[in-house]
């Protein structure tokens, strides 16, 4: 998938790549007939969902604040930075930031010295997977743990971009196999049925789908059409007076320069609920999150196509897994009861032999009983006159 990036105040938090995590002021040119929808795109999520997460925000926070860095930072490009020349600016930084990023890699380092020593006393020394441990190292340079230099910034980008590159992969083949269960689970109820109960399911099922298509025109995000639509509906201005500095200015609620995540929250929002509804049946709430991240990451096309997110090879894949991993846990089932029948079996002979054994030992006990004492003979007396008994066994 590609991606389009703006900035924002987090710039280049995830640098350019991070789900989107830049957004630029708005054009404020009248004469544009469109607003650039690189300069709409805004953070995914409060948290990265990286383990350096708050490590990484910290040093961007402090970056922007140098001016220097930050007009590199708003005049480079995506090659340049993945190349590591933004990095190298690190050097033109002022002490104050330099001082400031210091002390945030050794807090960092810190951190994760205090996260592997728990590990280690946690699961011994010996079970500890030393290579996975130094993994969590890869954001910084580790073998200096004093400074902030201009490979730990490079470090920083390239680790932040792989790793939610990683993320948003993981995500995406999440929803798909959530979208492929779903279809599974229809076509299997369809089994179920007869003949004119799965041509009624099957006309709902189409009835429900042409629903949900037919829905007013979504707006590309980040477009003019979509603003103005804000700037009339929501805003209640005339579409006529329509002014990007002015829309900006309404929309930048914290006045930071920038439309940050909640910002663009409502835009966004406008558009989806112009195609999902939580009371509509056939509208899934899980599906319109996942077209929110997709237009957080501008990969929808134009028109906002809903696009089927598998294809029937994938579906045909998924459905003959899922009857492998059916047919394995019958097996094991079957094996299991089988185990279960051979123990109760044996249990039962073992049951049975305890008893055959009480009665012999029974029988042995009165056979000498009757050898030591003939019938019609009393057991001898003891010294005060009372029967002598035999103990067991004698």
């Amino acid at each position: 998938m590609r991606r389009t990036w703006g900035w924002c105040p987090y710039s280049f938090l995830l640098l350019s790549l991070l789900v989107g995590l830049k957004a630029v002021p708005l054009n404020t040119g009248k004469d544009k007939e469109k607003i650039p929808q690189e300069n709409l795109q805004g953070p995914p999520q409060n948290d990265t969902g990286l383990h350096y997460d708050r490590y990484l925000r910290e040093v961007i926070d402090f970056l922007e604040k140098d001016q220097h860095f930050r007009e590199k930072l708003h005049n480079t490009n995506m090659d340049d930075i993945k190349q590591g020349k933004l990095a190298k600016e690190l050097d033109f930084v002022s002490h104050h930031v330099r001082t400031r990023l210091d002390e945030l890699k050794r807090q960092e380092v810190n951190r994760l010295r205090m996260l592997i020593k728990a590990k280690q006393d946690q699961e011994g020394e010996m079970t500890v997977d030393h290579q996975v441990l130094l993994k969590q190292f890869e954001h910084l340079n580790h073998m200096n743990p004093h400074t902030f230099e201009v490979e730990d910034l490079d470090r920083l980008i390239k680790s932040a971009t792989n790793d939610l590159e990683n993320f948003d992969k993981e995500r995406h083949e999440e929803f798909k196999r959530y979208e492929m269960m779903k279809e599974h689970e229809r076509r299997e109820h369809l089994k179920m049925l007869d003949e004119e109960e799965r041509r009624k399911e099957e006309q709902h099922y189409e009835e429900m789908r042409k629903k949900h298509a037919d829905h007013p025109k979504v707006n590309h995000p980040g477009s003019q059409d979509q603003l103005k639509e804000v700037w009339e509906e929501a805003d209640g201005l005339d579409p006529e007076d329509f002014d990007p500095k002015t829309f900006f200015s309404l929309h930048d609620t914290n006045g930071d320069g920038f439309l940050d995540e909640q910002e663009l929250e409502s835009l966004f929002t406008k558009e989806l609920e112009k195609i999902y509804d939580p009371t509509n049946e056939e509208d899934d709430m899980v599906e319109m999150e996942e077209e929110r991240l997709r237009m957080r990451e501008h990969v929808m096309n134009e028109t906002l196509e809903q696009n089927q997110p598998y294809t029937e090879d994938e579906m045909r894949e998924f459905e003959e897994r899922l009857a492998r991993e059916e047919n394995d846990l019958n097996r094991k089932a079957a094996e299991l009861q089988m185990q279960r029948n051979e123990l109760e079996r044996q249990q039962v002979q073992l049951n049975a032999r305890k008893v055959e054994l009480q009665q012999v030992n029974e029988n042995e006990q009165i056979t000498v009983s009757s050898h030591l004492f003939p019938v019609g003979e009393n057991p001898p007396e003891g010294p005060l006159g009372q029967n002598q008994h035999v103990p067991a066994g004698y």
